[in-house]
C-alpha cells in the first residue's frame, strides 16, 4: 500500500494530466489475451492453419466445372495441298463460338487404385488432422505465452514501482537523519566523518530516486504498449495478495503434457511424415494402376435433356510402368527415405528426452517456489521492522551510521527479493499451464471455442 500511495504522490508532483488505472495481475493477463499484438499473431496463425485444413478437406470432395470458348477471332495462314502435291498457304479469317455439350453421370461407381504405389489419400487422412490438432494446441500454448509476457512486463513495472517507493523513503529518512546529525555534530555527539557520511547518503538517495523515476517510466511504457493502453494512461500495478496453490507431481504433469501439448502432436506428425516418405519411395519402385468405372451417362446440348436416354458407361483400364534400367535410382531413394526416417526418429527421441527433462525441472522449481516465497515474505517483514528499529536507535545515538546503512541495504534487498520470488511463482505457474494445457485453478483442460475465434 505504501508504494501505491507514493506512486500517486509522484504523479501529482509531476503534474501529469492522465488517466490512472489501478491494474491487477489477473486483469493485465486478461487484457493481454484480447489486445496484445502477440495474441493477434497467434489468432492469425490459427486461422491460417484452419483454412489449410479446410482446403485439404475440400480436396476430398467432387468438383464441378464448366468449360467453354467465348467468341474469338482468328486471322492466320494454314497450309493447303494442291492437286499436284505441292503446298500453298491460304489466309483464314473466321469467328467461332464453342461450348462443350452437357454430360451427366447420375450413377457411377469408380475405382482408381495404385496397386503397389502409396495411397496418398490414406496418409493425408492420418497426417492433416494431426497437423490441425497441433495448430490448435499451439494456439492454446501461445495464449499462455502471452500471459507469461504480460506477467514479465507487469512485474517489471511493479518492481520499478517498489524500487521508486524504496528510494523515496530512503531519501526522506536520509534527509531527516542528516538534519539530526547536523544538530548532533554541533553538540559534539558524532564525528565529522559520520556527518559527511550522512550527507553522502542524502546525495546517493537523491540520485537513486531520479534514476528509478526514469526506470519506472520505461517499464510503464513497455507494459502500456503491450496491453494497448492509450499513451496518456498511467498504470498502477498491485502486488497480488494470493497465489494459486497447486499440488503437483511430475508424472501427472507429464501425462497431461503428452496428451495436450503441441509438442506431442508435433512428434506424431513428424513420425507420420517420415513413414509416408518411406512408403512413397517404396511405391515408386513400380507403378501399376487399376481404373474402373461402371454407371450410366447421358449427353445433350441442353441441360435438361442430358438426363434422358441414359446409356451404360463402363471403363476398365490397367496401366503398368516398370523401370527396366534406372541405375538403382529408385532403390536409392528408398534408402535415403529410410535413413531420413531414422534421423527423424533419433531427433524425436532426443527432443522428447529434453522436453521431459525441462518439464521435470519446472515441476521441481514450482514445487519449491512456494517455500521460497514464504521465506522471502517473512524476511521482508523482519527487515522492515529491523530498519525502523535501527532508525530509532540511531536517533538516540546507540548505533553507528555503518550499522544503519547495513540495515537499510538489507531492507531494500529483502523487499526486492520478495517481489522477484512472487514473479517467479507466477511465471512458473503459467509455464506449467502452457506445457500441460491444464487449468489448475479449475482442474480442467484449457480449451477454446475455435469456431467462434476463427469467425471473428
Amino acid at each position: 500500500m505504501r508504494s501505491i500511495v507514493s506512486f500517486f504522490i509522484l504523479l501529482a508532483s509531476l503534474g501529469a494530466r492522465c488517466e490512472v488505472v489501478q491494474l491487477t495481475l489477473t486483469a493485465a493477463i486478461d487484457r493481454a489475451r484480447l489486445h496484445s499484438v502477440d495474441a493477434a499473431v497467434a489468432l492469425d496463425e490459427l486461422r491460417q492453419a484452419y483454412w489449410e485444413y479446410r482446403t485439404y478437406r475440400a480436396e476430398l470432395l467432387p468438383e464441378v466445372n464448366f468449360s467453354a470458348t467465348l467468341p474469338g477471332y482468328y486471322k492466320q495462314y494454314t497450309p493447303y495441298m494442291n492437286e499436284n502435291g505441292s503446298y500453298s498457304f491460304v489466309r483464314n479469317n473466321y469467328m467461332e463460338l464453342n461450348a462443350n455439350r452437357f454430360m451427366s453421370i447420375p450413377v457411377a461407381l469408380t475405382l482408381n487404385q495404385p496397386i503397389f504405389g502409396v495411397n496418398n489419400l490414406k496418409w493425408s487422412r492420418r497426417i492433416e488432422p494431426e497437423r490441425y490438432a497441433e495448430a490448435k494446441a499451439a494456439f492454446l500454448s501461445a495464449t499462455e505465452d502471452v500471459a507469461m509476457t504480460a506477467i514479465t512486463n507487469y512485474f517489471s513495472l511493479l518492481m520499478a514501482q517498489e524500487n521508486l517507493a524504496i528510494s523515496r523513503q530512503n531519501l526522506a529518512n536520509a534527509t531527516k537523519l542528516y538534519e539530526v546529525a547536523v544538530e548532533k555534530r554541533k553538540m559534539g555527539q558524532i564525528s565529522e566523518n559520520d556527518l559527511l557520511q550522512m550527507e553522502l547518503n542524502v546525495l546517493d538517495a537523491r540520485s537513486e530516486t531520479t534514476e528509478r523515476e526514469s526506470s519506472l517510466k520505461s517499464a510503464m511504457f513497455t507494459l502500456r504498449t503491450f496491453l494497448d493502453f492509450d499513451e496518456t494512461t498511467e498504470i498502477v500495478p498491485v502486488i497480488p495478495e494470493e497465489v494459486p496453490a497447486v499440488e503437483l507431481t511430475y508424472s501427472d504433469a507429464l501425462d497431461k503434457a503428452l496428451a495436450n501439448n503441441k509438442f506431442a502432436r508435433n512428434v506424431r506428425r513428424r513420425q507420420l511424415e517420415a513413414d509416408y516418405a518411406v512408403a512413397k519411395a517404396k511405391g515408386d519402385l513400380r507403378q501399376i494402376t487399376l481404373y474402373a468405372q461402371v454407371g450410366y451417362t447421358g449427353t445433350s446440348n441442353e441441360f435438361s435433356q442430358a438426363y434422358r436416354g441414359l446409356r451404360d458407361n463402363q471403363v476398365v483400364e490397367v496401366g503398368v510402368k516398370i523401370p527396366l534400367l534406372d541405375w538403382g535410382k529408385r532403390r536409392g531413394n528408398v534408402k535415403v527415405a529410410e535413413s531420413n526416417r531414422r534421423v527423424v526418429e533419433s531427433r524425436l527421441r532426443q527432443e522428447t528426452m529434453d522436453f521431459n527433462q525441462n518439464l521435470f525441472l519446472l515441476v521441481e522449481r514450482f514445487s519449491n517456489q512456494q517455500m521460497q516465497l514464504d521465506i522471502a515474505s517473512r524476511a521482508d517483514t523482519i527487515s522492515q521492522k529491523r530498519y525502523h528499529t535501527n532508525v530509532e536507535t540511531f536517533l538516540i545515538g546507540r548505533i553507528s551510521t555503518l550499522d544503519l546503512n547495513d540495515s537499510q541495504v538489507q531492507k531494500d534487498q529483502a523487499r526486492q527479493n520478495m517481489v522477484n520470488e512472487l514473479y517467479l511463482y507466477w511465471r512458473y505457474y503459467y509455464q506449467l499451464r502452457s506445457l500441460t494445457l491444464w487449468d489448475y485453478s479449475r482442474n480442467c483442460n484449457i480449451d477454446a471455442d475455435f469456431d467462434r475465434l476463427i469467425r471473428q
